[in-house]
């Protein structure tokens, strides 16, 4: 490619921490147009850049700038691939350790552990359905996808009295990703880690604040001696994070991230940067929710954020849909075991997939809406792909957010169109919430293993309930049937947005 054909295109702005590898950028007014090739933190408030002349001038040599991370650049609509310049490769970029994805866990509506779920999704089921009895009855909507199986009833029951429900479903997960792991159930010591170079890093929203609930109605029917004693342990929303690290025997962190529906994933992206930089060996990392009560479901009711299609609750969460009127609460965890590539090949470890990196973001707007041009979405989409070293043609599917309300999808939708240009006509993008509901701080994680299950087999599942797809979202949505995953590009992108702007994205890569 010719710097004068970049030179004919259009132009426009972005931050220095927007840029991903293939953007074409001139950071000096005067200098010649240079290619990212890769970009990295600096400091808190720089990044550091690094860049190849377009036309390999001074023998395709490296260059490497530090700037300011809301620097504004100009940056050409044409993006080139780094590796096809002419001239030798410029250095690597020091990404630190390459994470992976280990083993897999998940408690779903679709399945009590990881392959129900997976199969589930491939057989394009619906766990939705409409909930009934004291409380609910007089709701004006009763929608929920519980899990397929209740986490109580596989604890003892003096374990199980001892955590809230987001809890039961948080240390399930993770005892079957550790065993998928395979890593002995005895905990960390046993399985012949470290114990202080492991850790939990936990996504969720409201944890326990069900059982505050439960135990008011106690108080006000029965008196303070009915209030359990276990009420304020089990009402923390660190408490899934605590009971897997007690559980496991992990020392080195136990850490809960709260960032509405973008926890779970948050949760993991945070654990691949402590694996990536030589803080932890091993993480086991993910999200959980358990928050179908009459008084969140009256909320959101209130909101109008649900689906009110009570007479068809398995046609009720259409994400994409020209006929979605809102999402669906949904409830489960999902878990992964992260580790260092080294460290995993060392003991032997089966691998699914590399976690190659994450983008965050805010939209600075809204409580409950999304910046109508998607700008923050587009922010932690660059972000992901850039902290990958991937470059747009690399991205071979994505697993949307899409929870089936009206702007939200249309949002993800512009922002996707936005990044990739005409390119998002070729990508495949599905989204679970139609088969599972929104799972709130579960979802991300439960989505993320569908991704790295999509990546195995090679092998997308229909997004339920997009039977009409809004005309104009310019998506190619994955429906009716699974679909073959495309050969060219070896990245997935899972991604995650929630209320008041909460952006996050995981970029996972075939080995």
């Amino acid at each position: 490619m010719s710097e004068e054909s970049v030179m004919g295109g259009a132009c426009y702005l972005l931050t220095t921490s927007e840029l991903v590898p293939g953007d074409v950028i001139a950071t000096d007014p005067e200098g010649p147009w240079l290619v990212v090739v890769s970009t990295a933190p600096a400091t808190e408030t720089r990044t550091r850049l690094r860049l190849r002349p377009l036309t390999g001038g001074s023998g395709g040599s490296g260059v490497e700038r530090v700037l300011p991370r809301y620097e504004r650049q100009v940056v050409r609509r044409t993006r080139v691939d780094p590796e096809g310049l002419p001239g030798p490769a410029p250095w690597a970029a020091s990404r630190g350790r390459r994470v992976v994805v280990t083993g897999l866990g998940a408690l779903s509506p679709l399945g009590g552990d990881a392959p129900g779920l997976w199969q589930g999704l491939l057989d394009g089921r619906c766990g939705v359905s409409v909930m009934r009895g004291p409380g609910f009855d007089a709701l004006p909507v009763r929608l929920a996808a519980r899990s397929a199986v209740d986490p109580a009833e596989l604890l003892p029951r003096a374990v199980a009295r001892r955590m809230n429900r987001s809890a039961q479903f948080a240390l399930l997960a993770a005892r079957e990703a550790w065993r998928d792991a395979g890593l002995d159930p005895a905990g960390s010591v046993a399985s012949g880690l470290r114990p202080e170079h492991t850790g939990v890093s936990m996504g969720t929203i409201i944890g326990g604040a069900p059982v505050l609930v439960e135990n008011r109605l106690a108080l006000d029917a029965r008196g303070p001696r009915a209030v359990s004693p276990h009420t304020t342990p089990m009402i923390v929303p660190s408490a899934s994070a605590a009971q897997i690290s007690k559980d496991l025997d992990i020392r080195g962190q136990s850490r809960t991230f709260v960032s509405a529906c973008a926890s779970g994933t948050e949760a993991i992206g945070q654990a691949i940067d402590a694996v990536r930089d030589g803080r932890l060996d091993l993480v086991v990392a993910g999200g959980t929710e358990a928050v179908i009560t009459p008084e969140i479901l009256a909320a959101f009711a209130a909101m109008r954020a649900v689906s009110t299609r009570n007479d068809q609750p398995e046609h009720a969460s259409r994400p994409f849909d020209d006929a979605r009127d809102g999402f669906v609460l949904g409830e489960g965890a999902g878990v992964v075991i992260l580790e260092a590539e080294e460290h995993a090949r060392a003991r032997g470890a089966h691998v699914y997939c590399e976690a190659a990196g994450w983008g965050l973001s805010a939209d600075a707007y809204h409580m409950a809406a999304p910046q109508p041009e998607g700008r923050g979405i587009e922010a932690a989409l660059r972000r992901a792909l850039a902290d990958a070293g991937a470059s747009l043609a690399d991205v071979a599917h994505i697993n949307a957010h899409a929870t089936a309300t009206i702007e939200g999808d249309r949002t993800e939708a512009l922002a996707l169109g936005r990044l990739f240009g005409h390119q998002i006509r070729d990508i495949p993008v599905t989204a679970n919430k139609g088969a599972l509901g929104h799972l709130q701080g579960g979802a991300g994680a439960v989505e993320a293993i569908a991704a790295v299950l999509t990546l195995r087999d090679g092998l997308i599942p229909p997004t339920v309930g997009c039977d009409d797809p809004e005309e104009g979202l310019g998506l190619d949505i994955v429906r009716g049937a699974p679909r073959p995953l495309p050969p060219c590009g070896n990245l997935v992108l899972s991604n995650s947005f929630g209320f008041g702007g909460h952006n996050a994205v995981l970029a996972l890569r075939r080995l």
